[in-house]
This record gives C-alpha cells, sequence and structure tokens, in this order.
C-alpha cells in the first residue's frame, strides 16, 4: 500500500495500482494495471503524469510485460522483452525519465546474461520496485539542497505540479517547497492553475493544502503581475527533460514565467533528478515537443466553451532557453552557470548521501 494518500503509484501483488489524477481533487479513485497495455493507457490519458512519475510507471509496465512473456530460452525472451520495452518508451515523447527508466529495465537483462528466464524475470520486477524507491530518496535529497535558495519568509511561485503526485513521493519543486516548510512555517507559495489541464489548481493546490503549507491559487496570466508587484520572491518548477546546455522542457507556459522573472529580476529554479537530464541531447531545441488533443483547449470538463469548429494547438511543453534559469536543484546539488560543466559533474556525482555535504 502506499506510504500516503498523495503516493501516485504502488504495486498490488502482481498488479500496478495507479492513482487516477484526472479525478482529483473531488474524487479518490485508484486503476488496478495488470497489463502493459493498461499502464500504457494510464500515461498516455495523464491518469498518471509527472515525468519521474511516468518513468516509474513505464519500469512497472516493463515488469508487468516481462512477466508475462511466454520464452522457452532466454534469446527469445530478450528479443520479447525488447518490443516491450520500445511500446512503454513512445507512450509519451518529451520526458526524458521514461526511456531512462525503459533503458534502466533492458540493462537488467544485459548485466545478468547467465541467468535463466525466471530468475530474469523477478529481477525486472525487483528493478521497477528499486526505482520507485530511489525515486523518493532522490526527492527528498533534492529538497534538502534546494531549501538554501528559499529566504526566510519567501514568497514562491510554482507552476504545473511537481509535487508528490508527479514523482513516486514528496516531489521535486514541492519538495523543496516541503522540505523549506519544516524549518520555516512562515513561507507562502502561489501557484497557477496551470491551463489547459489545470494541474496547479487541481493537484499542486490539493497537496499544498493537505500538507497545510499557506497557499493562493492563481490564473496563469497574473503571474507577471504580482513579479511586477515584488509579491514573488523566487519561482521553483520541475522539469521534464533538460539538454545537457541546461535548456529545459515543462509544461507549456513554463517559458513564458521565466522570461517574466528575469525582466523583474525574480530568480528561477529548476528541481529535477538527474534521470531528467539527457546528456545526448546538446540543447532544447531537439527536444521532442508532445502535440496533445486540441479538445482540452476548446472544451473545459468535457464541454464545448470555443465556438464549434475552431481550430486549436495544444502543444504540452515548452523550452525554457538556459540564460532565463538561475540554477537547477538536483540529488547531489545545485548546478549552477555554466550549465555544460555543471551538468557534466553532476551526472557523474556519486548518489546522494543522507545529508547533503
Amino acid at each position: 500500500m502506499p506510504s500516503s494518500p498523495l503516493r501516485p503509484i504502488w504495486w498490488d501483488g502482481d498488479a500496478v495500482m495507479i492513482l487516477d489524477q484526472r479525478l482529483l481533487p473531488h474524487k479518490h479513485k485508484v486503476l488496478r494495471c495488470t497489463t502493459v497495455d493498461d499502464v500504457i493507457r494510464a500515461i498516455k490519458t495523464m491518469a498518471i503524469r509527472g515525468a519521474p512519475a511516468v518513468g516509474i510507471a513505464g519500469a512497472m509496465a516493463a515488469a508487468l510485460g516481462a512477466r508475462t512473456i511466454m520464452a522457452a530460452d532466454v534469446r527469445t525472451f530478450v528479443r520479447k522483452f525488447s518490443r516491450v520495452c520500445e511500446r512503454i518508451r513512445s507512450a509519451r515523447p518529451t520526458g526524458n525519465n521514461l526511456s531512462w527508466a525503459v533503458d534502466a529495465m533492458f540493462a537488467v537483462v544485459v548485466e545478468n546474461p547467465g541467468v535463466d528466464v525466471p530468475r530474469l524475470q523477478q529481477l525486472i520486477r525487483e528493478k521497477s520496485q528499486a526505482i520507485l524507491e530511489e525515486d523518493v530518496r532522490t526527492n527528498e535529497a533534492i529538497g534538502r539542497w534546494g531549501m538554501e535558495v528559499v529566504p526566510r519568509g519567501a514568497r514562491i511561485l510554482t507552476y504545473c505540479n511537481a509535487g508528490a503526485l508527479a514523482t513516486g513521493d514528496y516531489g521535486t519543486a514541492l519538495g523543496v517547497i516541503r522540505a523549506a516548510f519544516a524549518a520555516d512555517p512562515s513561507l507562502h507559495v502561489t501557484c497557477c492553475e496551470t491551463r489547459p489541464f489545470l494541474q496547479g489548481s487541481r493537484l499542486t493546490a490539493y497537496e499544498l493544502m493537505a500538507e497545510k503549507i499557506p497557499c493562493t491559487l492563481i490564473t496563469d496570466n497574473a503571474a507577471g503581475s504580482l513579479m511586477q508587484q515584488k509579491k514573488i520572491d523566487l519561482v521553483i518548477v520541475g522539469a521534464d527533460r533538460i539538454a545537457a546546455n541546461g535548456d529545459t522542457a515543462n509544461k507549456i507556459g513554463t517559458y513564458a514565467l521565466a522570461v517574466l522573472a528575469q525582466a523583474n529580476g525574480v530568480p528561477f529554479y529548476v528541481a529535477a533528478p538527474r534521470s531528467t537530464i539527457d546528456p545526448l541531447l546538446p540543447n532544447g531545441s531537439q527536444i521532442p515537443i508532445e502535440e496533445r488533443d486540441a479538445k482540452e483547449v476548446t472544451h473545459f470538463y468535457g464541454r464545448l466553451v470555443a465556438p464549434r469548429g475552431m481550430a486549436a494547438v495544444n502543444p504540452a511543453f515548452d523550452v525554457t532557453p538556459h540564460r532565463y534559469i538561475t540554477g537547477i536543484i538536483t540529488e547531489v546539488g545545485i548546478i549552477r552557470k555554466p550549465f555544460t560543466r555543471g551538468i557534466r559533474r553532476a551526472l557523474e556525482a556519486p548518489p546522494p548521501t543522507s545529508n547533503p555535504v
């Protein structure tokens, strides 16, 4: 069972349990996924979302697929498992954590060449659980490092949802806020609604209120005005993919916030695990941007709110150039400019210890 009502995904026997985030905050429903297709559907329809959580879901889907593969020999198993992994990898294109997790799962068969099929299936299942547990430890470390950039009494603005619901538990951007709030209950969080899927108003606000962290909800287009009025001290967001130079893909609208922050002298931080970094991409221009159904823009909770037949575009993400980013908070420290060198060092660093040094 999950450790908290906010935890989005866990194993229950041979089933993957996913908290259906499409129904929050007013309805708490858990999906029981017993096949690879069940998990892929949950990812594509955003029943589970957030780059780290999607990565975990991908790892668990791989374990489900491995369990059902019928193969008399290891070579056949590996060939079939490779196809399963490729199907999972393509579920959502922008976030790096999904492909990272799938690669980690396939590495199990590569790293255990002398093992029979039943043992490989067991090791793959164990690896999926290890990825979940590692994510929680990573988020807690991100929170500890991030505390140092949060001044006392800070007025923090965050965007989309980068909390427990977007990860294995605890959160990245909200992990920083949780850690800072534990040390300083006087801070205040402003969260943007995050159109069109409303992750801010439905999920971030829900998490903040559940933790009794002082918070206020605003429309997305009110953020610049608050910065202009000196009512925001810093911005902290999550990330779906970070290029080798620090360019960062996150929920559509993040780029505009970063530009507004720089124009108003507000520090802009990205909080993300190293698994979000894609060192093979030299810059953000090569990050694939997912285009979602136009109905998410023209409709609101199933009701048409635009003129019938109106065309719409719905990119799910945008890319913030690294020049607008003050620092990237990871589990091994805060990466500062020049980002290319800092990212390289962060990727080479050992896993975090219990306390940052």
